[in-house]
């Protein structure tokens, strides 16, 4: 099993940039393959990116492609998610998450999930 703690969420204006990261807990971090989920008010939660457990392997909702960047150093039992750019409509939660599946896609189920962080973006 493995704990995800998010942080780095905040308020910034378009076009700025913000990094997440998540802190997993755990001996078996590298067995996982990772994810970053969002939700905003009144939608579902939302794929935005996902990468496999050597980090050899990304995929990006289209959304955020080329704007988000997802990376894991799994000597620090860590997640990332770089983003640049940030619209208004990247606002929501940004949940972390872990999948027992180490190659993950877009469609991979996940099985651990983090408490969620805030990040809005401002006009």
């Amino acid at each position: 099993q493995v704990q995800l703690v998010e942080s780095g969420g905040g308020l910034v204006q378009a076009g700025g940039s913000l990094r997440l990261s998540c802190a997993a807990s755990g001996r078996t971090f590298i067995t996982y393959g990772l994810g970053w989920f969002r939700q905003a008010p009144g939608k579902e939660r939302e794929f935005v990116a996902g990468i496999n457990w050597n980090g050899a392997s990304t995929y990006y909702a289209d959304s955020v492609k080329g704007r988000f960047t997802i990376s894991r150093d799994n000597a620090k039992n860590t997640l990332y998610l770089r983003m640049n750019t940030l619209k208004p409509e990247d606002t929501a939660v940004y949940y972390c998450a872990a999948s027992r599946t180490a190659n993950v896609h877009t469609t991979t189920p996940f099985d651990y999930w983090g408490q969620g962080t805030q990040v809005t973006v401002s006009a």
